[in-house]
């Protein structure tokens, strides 16, 4: 006998109520496998499985899960599910930010494949989350699946509850989840022709039916271990922090249920908590976290030595790899640390603290430096082959890795995602490839800024279109030029990877060297050096031990400065030195290393290495032909005949006479800034003390002579030195950028009290210094070599001086000596201020003040003029001192617009 349509509806509300409430992943797979056959849908035809399935599950309990899909996917960007029909697109990868993705891009109509090498979903770690991802999940409907979500006060839920909630939303979707499978690589087109397969995936098992579909789009989303590539990552680590992460088992009972969380405690805010951790127990923490969900989730933060103490860390290292190995670690000791702290954090109140069983069915404890993070160089690329395109991307942790105390994985992540989608629309709807990769940087230049208080707070208008959820949106800070090294077609690209910044760069070398990627740079010393006896460069690292490479690269540039065929590849710390003192001199570049180290370092830092290559890549890439030396080291200006020929316009329409033109005056304005910018340095480096012998002039210590690294050194006046050496000359007082005085001859430092130590406590004697100093600076100088016009200036100079308070040479900070002051108020016939001046009582003081008014407004009216003059003549002395350092620039500027008016005044109409 048939079932009755009753019968059929309450057995679909059933079958969904059950998928529903799944508790694993292979159970949510499980059970909607049989709500398909039972219901006779097919999940594979993806652009009608949605309205298939709500209109055969009708049960109360489901209307509202239906209502609130049904208004996300109404939004108008998705255009009915029809924006990117056609587009088929690989996920690799199913975490939160992965199955997310799926999600964005499914509404949009795509058919959306995601594959996961597990079967399981066991991160028993707690996310935190942001407001408005509280609403999006709401807004998908995750309180029909996971009643607790968020309830109350609560922020934060398991990465495993998580991922159950959206596979089931990707599932009623028509995303395919295929678990168990494995990504291996992205295999290319094999002929130009139409009916040959397009661009596919090697996975394992190789025999799996996803083997067969030609990918539009590859997203990669399986974390940190990124798979995918064509994405190279930067590294930022900071100062070491030990992160502990331990899940113990929630068994709910009423006594759990009682126990506060800890939303965040630190050690500044709550010293006495950490104080009495210590004495009680041994542990040294800096902050300590409890959230309650699945499991008893506890993370903090523990200093080395506490570590050390309790026997958790075997031996101490100055390696993170060799101090964090598992070798050094006691499993044991680390598992009674953890639980330790976490009794003492709940006040013993959870009855038992049992740890939860992650993945490698192993206690749920884990020891991290958590300050150590990766960030993918680019967000997205095109590859083309035969004719054929896929749109590559990355999202999640292989994008952006989180830094765990802000809680901005899930959130950030989640921008990611919509960011994602929104290239992909762009895309598929026929813009230019450029320019949906530019914005895609220009957003992904903007997500590591993103927190909660800079985004849209109306959640309920996000969407996948970035001006939605970020206020005052600047979509265009990439150019579509600027990514051309993103769509690779298998031919090389000459076009330097470049990116928008200020209108006018830095006059520093160093602000440039983060923005030449490794590849480039390493085919540019390659084509440099390629012709060189002994010369190899295949890396960026031990190609550079012998110091023959480096000398390579200098007389490419300059051969009159190295006799190269007289270097012996023996003598590496020679060749070493004699590179690094020859780029310094000449070309301004610091070296960052000595010699001596570079040819002892079995595998030289990669990261020094590239640091100090890109400079010479800025140095020379835009001189002609390639020889930059003397354009770099023996004038400031741009000769005429060079501006002409690089203005000389091409012949062409007027479009392209216009074009040339822009180009022509951006090509002079640059070499301008890097010639203002080496000259700058050039000098700089000419008035350093000499240093130790042997030793590099930009890494050591000004002060104690020591080797002083990049990450922990200052500069000022040319000099690098260590923090803690930053110290005055007369008092030993630290002193602090800004705020000190520098003695050029002598090479000291000096704190604002002691200036005047310095200078002499006469006037004449300050005088007399003054002029020792400039005849010795104005004889160099051809125009000023008359001894008696510089007397008769610095005369001149040193009367404006004394009309105005005296200025320390460095930071101008008035130090005007108190007796001077007093000396002043004795002539002008006022009492002396000082802590023996005179007193009055009240009565006598108001007599005093109502009858000595008219003097004091006569005195006022007298001395007006003189501080008015005083006024001017600083006045005239600042202008005068600009425009004196400045001289070559504003020389410079009347040459570059007498020549670039008659440029525009010809341009045709």
């Amino acid at each position: 006998m048939g079932e009755t349509e009753d019968e059929r509806t309450a057995q679909a509300g059933q079958l969904f109520e059950t998928f529903v409430q799944a508790t694993t992943c292979k159970g949510t797979l499980q059970a909607f496998s049989i709500l398909c056959r039972q219901m006779d849908l097919d999940p594979l035809d993806y652009t009608h499985f949605y309205s298939r399935l709500k209109a055969a599950i009708s049960s109360w309990k489901v209307k509202s899960l239906w209502t609130k899909l049904d208004k996300r996917a109404g939004q108008k960007v998705y255009n009915h599910g029809e924006a990117c029909q056609g587009t088929k697109c690989l996920i690799v990868g199913g975490g939160p930010c992965g199955l997310r993705t799926a999600i964005e891009l499914a509404l949009l109509g795509c058919k959306v494949v995601v594959i996961e090498k597990r079967d399981t979903f066991s991160r028993n770690n707690v996310l935190h989350l942001w407001p408005y991802t509280i609403h999006d999940l709401r807004a998908l409907g995750a309180k029909n699946f996971y009643g607790k979500f968020c309830a109350g006060s609560l922020d934060h839920i398991s990465i495993r509850q998580l991922q159950l909630m959206l596979i089931k939303v990707c599932l009623i979707l028509g995303v395919e989840i295929h678990v168990n499978v494995e990504f291996v690589e992205l295999l290319e087109p094999r002929e130009d022709q139409s009916d040959s397969p397009g661009w596919r995936v090697a996975i394992r098992p190789s025999d799996h039916p996803v083997t067969e579909i030609d990918f539009d789009v590859v997203i990669g989303a399986d974390g940190r271990k990124n798979t995918l590539d064509g994405f190279s990552r930067k590294e930022f680590r900071g100062k070491l922090a030990i992160a502990i992460t331990a899940n113990f088992v929630n068994r709910n009972t009423t006594a759990e249920a009682s126990v506060e969380e800890i939303s965040g405690v630190a050690f500044i805010f709550n010293q006495k908590f950490f104080l009495d951790l210590k004495e009680e127990t041994g542990i040294d923490l800096e902050n300590i976290v409890y959230y309650k969900d699945n499991t008893h989730y506890f993370v903090m933060t523990a200093k080395k030595q506490s570590l050390l103490d309790k026997g958790v860390i075997l031996n101490d290292h100055m390696e993170t790899e060799r101090l964090l190995h598992r070798d050094n670690i006691d499993n044991e000791a680390l598992r009674s640390y953890a639980r330790e702290a976490a009794d003492f954090g709940t006040n013993y109140q959870l009855p038992s603290l049992d740890y939860a069983v992650n993945s490698y069915d192993q206690p749920d404890v884990t020891m991290f430096d958590f300050t150590s993070m990766y960030a993918s160089e680019n967000a997205a690329l095109l590859r083309e082959k035969h004719g054929r395109q896929v749109l590559v991307a990355l999202v999640g942790d292989s994008l952006l890795e989180p830094f765990w105390p802000m809680g901005t994985g899930c959130a950030r992540g989640f921008l990611a995602a919509f960011d994602t989608a929104w290239m992909v629309r762009g895309w598929t709807q026929g813009r230019s490839p450029l320019d949906v990769l530019a914005e895609r940087e220009s957003l992904y230049r903007l997500l590591p800024q993103t927190t909660t208080e800079n985004i849209n707070k109306h959640f309920e208008q996000y969407s996948i279109e970035p001006s939605t959820r970020y206020p005052n949106l600047n979509s265009s800070v990439i150019r579509p030029h600027q990514v051309r090294h993103l769509l690779m077609n298998g031919q090389e690209h000459s076009y330097p990877v470049e990116r928008r910044g200020p209108s006018r760069r830095s006059t520093n070398f160093s602000s440039t060297e983060a923005v030449v990627h490794q590849s480039e740079l390493l085919t540019w010393c390659q084509k440099q050096t390629q012709d060189y006896r002994g010369v190899e460069v295949t890396d960026l690292g031990s190609s550079w031990r012998d110091g023959l490479a480096l000398c390579a690269l200098i007389h490419h540039q300059r051969p009159d400065l190295i006799d190269f065929e007289s270097l012996a590849a023996e003598d590496s710390a020679s060749n070493n030195q004699l590179a690094f003192d020859l780029a310094e001199r000449e070309f301004g570049i610091q070296p960052v290393t000595t010699g001596k180290e570079l040819a002892l370092e079995q595998q030289p830092d990669q990261l020094l290495l590239v640091l100090y290559l890109s400079k010479f890549y800025e140095a020379f890439r835009r001189l002609p032909g390639g020889h930059g030396g003397e354009a770099l080291c023996s004038c400031f200006l741009v000769p005429l005949e060079v501006f002409l020929e690089t203005c000389a316009p091409l012949a062409g329409t007027d479009g392209e006479l216009q074009e040339n033109k822009d180009r022509s005056m951006a090509s002079l304005l640059a070499k301008f800034e890097e010639n203002s910018s080496s000259t700058r340095l050039h000098n700089k480096g000419s008035v350093r003390k000499a240093t130790a012998p042997g030793l590099g002039g930009s890494d050591t210590c000004h002060f104690c002579l020591k080797r002083v690294y990049i990450m922990e050194r200052l500069s000022a006046e040319g000099h690098f030195f260590h923090r803690e050496c930053f110290r005055c000359a007369a008092c030993g007082c630290t002193l602090r950028l800004g705020t000190h005085s520098f003695d050029s001859q002598q090479g000291s430092f000096y704190c604002k009290n002691h200036v005047k130590q310095r200078l002499g406590t006469k006037p004449d004697a300050f005088k007399k210094k003054m002029v020792s100093h400039a005849t010795m600076h104005f004889e160099t100088t051809e125009s000023l070599s008359d001894p008696s016009l510089i007397q008769s200036i610095l005369n001149i100079c040193f009367d404006l001086l004394c009309r105005v308070p005296f200025q320390s040479e460095h930071n101008g900070v008035g130090t005007s000596s108190s007796s001077s002051l007093s000396s002043s108020r004795a002539t002008n016939g006022l009492p002396a201020a000082g802590p023996h001046a005179p007193t009055s009582g009240t009565l006598g003081s108001w007599l005093r003040r109502g009858q000595s008014w008219p003097w004091l407004a006569g005195r006022a009216v007298c001395v007006l003029p003189g501080r008015v003059m005083g006024h001017v003549c600083e006045t005239a002395s600042a202008v005068r001192a600009h425009l004196s350092s400045r001289s070559e620039d504003y020389v410079f500027l009347c040459e570059l617009l007498s020549l670039g008016l008659g440029l525009v005044s010809c341009t045709p109409d």
